[in-house]
């Protein structure tokens, strides 16, 4: 018995998270379907090592965003994963963090479903579980935190999303705000007139995981003056909430037991 060669009708495409930068908080099956992928379009903000585990032979394309610069925009990376798959590629489509959370995965999954392509979805850690593990924040804790909620500092537009902001100031939990470098100062001040204290305790995450991660503690009044003075470079996460306090408990623990 044999494998039948694959035929031309028969490509696929596989939408991989890859984490937040570390290339060891890969998933196994992150790691496997990029070793057989045909082509690889990746983002800007993938360690280039791990490109090193797709197959010599396999396309690998840019398709990053940038600040101020596009490799290729969403319509036309998702036009390039149906045309590559139809032509019988596997394709992985990898993608900084998880494919969906705030990863226009979901786009892309449309356009291949209306494509009649097969395709199947590979999560990653995202942005704010590395954040809060490298902090040893627990995100959720029974005793000051039973929910956590994701929000993006910034719709399509540039501008803060109206999020229902009294809502999250009234919930009690954690709230990991993405993409939220440039635009905490408002952000901030929406959750502050919602009722807020200006002490809940913030902290922003700049490069999570990666070997030039950077971190800025303060409270949720501080915070925007300090991330305007220190301008940090790079994706940059938000974490506010109760909760956050505590990673100043455990390194001020450790500290004094070394």
């Amino acid at each position: 018995m044999f494998a039948c060669p694959r035929s031309k009708a028969t490509g696929s495409a596989t939408l991989v998270g890859a984490g937040p930068g570390d290339p060891d908080l890969l998933t196994l099956r992150a790691v496997k379907a990029i070793q057989r992928a045909d082509a690889v379009l990746f983002d800007a903000l993938i360690d280039p090592s791990i490109l090193d585990l797709a197959r010599p032979d396999a396309r690998r394309i840019d398709v990053g965003k940038r600040c101020g610069r596009h490799a290729m925009n969403q319509a036309a990376i998702n036009r390039l994963i149906v045309t590559l798959a139809q032509s019988g590629a596997h394709v992985v489509r990898l993608k900084g963090g998880d494919p969906f959370v705030f990863g226009r995965g979901g786009e892309e999954l449309d356009s291949l479903r209306a494509a009649g392509v097969p395709v199947e979805v590979v999560p990653g850690v995202t942005a704010a579980c590395a954040a809060a593990a490298s902090l040893q924040i627990p995100l959720t804790h029974r005793d000051v935190a039973r929910s956590l909620h994701f929000v993006t500092g910034h719709g399509s537009d540039g501008a803060v999303p109206a999020h229902d902001w009294r809502a999250l100031a009234a919930s009690g939990g954690t709230i990991a705000a993405y993409m939220a470098s440039k635009t905490l100062r408002s952000v901030a001040a929406s959750l502050i007139d919602a009722g807020l204290p200006p002490s809940t305790p913030a902290v922003a995450v700049g490069n999570a995981s990666r070997l030039n991660e950077a971190h800025w503690h303060g409270t949720l009044g501080t915070l925007p003056d300090l991330l305007d003075a220190s301008r940090p470079d790079g994706p940059t996460l938000v974490l506010i909430g109760t909760v956050v306090a505590l990673a100043r408990t455990i390194q001020e623990t450790a500290r004094l037991a070394a």
